[in-house]
């Protein structure tokens, strides 16, 4: 033993000197050390509402509104870095922020309906399970309650390492849904002229609830409190924000990859059939007659995938974010006697959704569309807090926005803003 002891120091030492000759490899250790809340938050967020949103604008708009996603993609990176360095910076969680500067009833009412959006979502994510069980053959009374319990154990039992590389292995399932589109062989020319073309001209009336939907399902609130909260959890140093940019810059083009990627596999195939899609199950089916069996499998698989894992995320999100908000403990890392209210709240959503989802004949696509287009409704409101807290000298010192910065932040809450006129003008008319 005491042999075997020592032969496990001299390899540890070995490695040592060799990682402290090698500055390359110090710095990948750093970044491997570093990644994670950027590329969880960008990539869970394709979730069983955001593949319903993305099959929608597929098959109903073919590649029409392709040139929307990359302005997303921009826009996500750059939410995304203000959130993660608010929480490098501050230690503190968005929601605390926002209660501290703000006050405790104006946090109140935003709760509200953060809550009522991501009950909603919540409930999607469970559908999307009970949907991809089903294509699979088996029943949502099972594929539901076991997914559920397999969630709510992963979390309760788990601490902040174990579910943050349970999520990090999810997040590479997502590439099913690049080889999908890879095998479908679309025209890929007709698809960068769409993408990087954009022609305002050809938008119609219907198509400001999916842009707005589009926007909602890939900046979403939630994503804005979770990875403030995961960053502080994880305890990312501000000599480490350069990797925790490189973290957020990764996750957020993986995610709008995938979601360009869904997009062209229903608009490469649904669109031209005019086969009408009501959810993500009813594009997995109809890619199976159009582009063969294995397309059909892989987006199932995706489906699973991305709501499984958001089904743990997104009430984890609000958990957070309502705990943080009321002064109250939070954290995976804690039990369930150190922090009762942040597991209950996690209990109370998981349970409540997975009751909704197993009542026959309700009417899920509605909720699942409606939560993403609420998304979009409050994000910019959200935004506007981080944006101000960002520029806060006191509070972020020589970490503040810049000029420039505030000046690109504030065109995208507008460009958000006058997306919601569109949408609620053409929706009243």
């Amino acid at each position: 033993m005491r042999l075997w002891a020592a032969g496990v120091n001299k390899v540890k030492e070995r490695m040592d000197r060799w990682i402290s000759v090698n500055p390359w490899l110090q710095k990948l250790l750093m970044f491997l050390s570093v990644i994670g809340p950027g590329i969880i938050t960008a990539n869970i967020d394709n979730d069983a509402g955001g593949i319903a949103t993305y099959s929608l604008a597929g098959s109903a708009t073919g590649f029409r509104l392709l040139w929307v996603i990359p302005l997303i993609a921009a826009s996500l990176i750059l939410v995304q870095e203000m959130s993660a360095r608010l929480g490098i910076v501050t230690e503190k969680g968005l929601a605390d922020l926002i209660r501290e500067r703000y006050g405790l009833k104006i946090t109140f009412y935003m709760f509200i309906c953060l809550i009522i959006a991501d009950l909603g979502n919540t409930m999607a994510e469970f559908a999307g399970i009970a949907s991809a069980g089903e294509i699979f053959g088996i029943s949502k009374y099972i594929t539901v309650p076991v997914c559920a319990v397999a969630v709510w154990l992963l979390v309760l039992k788990g601490n902040y390492r174990i579910v943050e590389k349970v999520f990090m292995c999810g997040c590479l399932v997502y590439i099913s849904y690049v080889v999908c589109g890879l095998v479908m062989a679309p025209p890929w020319q007709e698809i960068f002229h769409a993408m990087l073309v954009p022609n305002i001209r050809e938008i119609r009336p219907s198509d400001w609830s999916i842009i707005v939907g589009l926007i909602g399902t890939s900046i979403t609130p939630w994503m804005q409190f979770y990875i403030q909260a995961s960053i502080v959890e994880k305890g990312v140093a501000p000599e480490e924000l350069l990797l925790s940019r490189m973290d957020v810059f990764f996750g957020c083009l993986m995610m709008s990859l995938v979601s360009m990627f869904i997009i062209i596999c229903c608009a490469s195939t649904i669109f031209p059939s005019g086969v009408e899609v009501q959810n993500a199950k009813d594009a997995a089916l109809a890619l199976g007659p159009l582009a063969g069996h294995n397309a059909s499998i892989l987006f199932a698989i995706g489906l699973f995938n991305a709501s499984f894992f958001s089904a743990a995320l997104l009430p984890l999100a609000t958990s957070y974010y309502v705990c943080e908000g009321m002064g109250l403990e939070s954290g995976v890392n804690k039990t369930f006697g150190e922090a009762p209210h942040f597991f209950s709240i996690f209990t109370i959503l998981i349970v409540a959704s997975v009751i909704m989802v197993l009542i026959p004949n309700i009417g899920l696509f509605k909720i699942l569309i409606w939560s993403q287009v609420l998304n979009g409704l409050l994000i910019p409101l959200i935004l506007i807090f981080i944006v101000r807290l960002a520029s806060d000298k006191e509070l972020m010192g020589s970490y503040c926005n810049t000029f420039w910065y505030n000046l690109f932040a504030y065109i995208i809450i507008g460009l958000m803003l006058s997306s919601n006129v569109a949408l609620l003008y053409h929706g009243f008319r």
